[in-house]
């Protein structure tokens, strides 16, 4: 293995990814990615206690590391089992009543968010698996219109992406840890 040029960010402290691969089908590349930003937000929560991760360390902002993991499970049940796979479930952390319920109400324990978002990773992953076709297709709730699961994966991509950059601020303003 070849030593990372100085310019790269080092990895986080206990780092336990794999590598991201730099070959592959579509899918492979797509669904590894998608993983690796998973667990990228996985180990932007590790080791803090809940009243770190429930802490808003980035004021005025509503953000925090709990809010995220709700957030973000309720995004892996809205695109991959209630706009793809049809599933008829009530939403995560949401209502029409109170939107931002994800971010700003934090009833429940954190090890409770953390396991629901775990699951439905699970969930999205067997849907993935189970699905031959990228180019297979939802609906859409917004339009009415299909939405091919290629779209799904990345706008997931994006999503975390975007909200791992919070939370790459939220950790380091907590305790300073800093790393991709």
């Amino acid at each position: 293995m070849t030593e990372i040029p100085a310019h790269f960010a080092p990895p986080m402290a206990e780092d336990y990814r794999e590598p991201l691969p730099l070959t592959g089908t579509e899918r492979e590349l797509l669904t590894a990615y998608l993983d690796w930003h998973r667990e990228t937000l996985a180990l932007k929560c590790a080791g803090l206690s809940d009243a770190e991760l429930s802490s808003h360390p980035v004021p005025p902002s509503a953000l925090s590391l709990h809010g995220l993991l709700r957030h973000l499970a309720g995004v892996e049940r809205w695109w991959f089992r209630l706009q793809f796979a049809g599933e008829e479930l009530p939403m995560l952390y949401y209502s029409d009543e109170d939107p931002d319920q994800d971010f700003e109400r934090l009833d429940g324990s954190v090890a409770e968010a953390l396991a629901v978002w775990r699951t439905e990773c699970d969930h999205s992953r067997r849907i993935v698996a189970a699905t031959a076709d990228l180019d297979a297709t939802g609906t859409h709730r917004a339009t009415g219109n299909p939405v091919s699961l290629r779209r799904i994966l990345i706008h997931m991509l994006a999503e975390y992406a975007r909200h791992n950059g919070h939370a790459d601020i939220l950790r380091e303003r907590l305790d300073g840890s800093t790393g991709y």
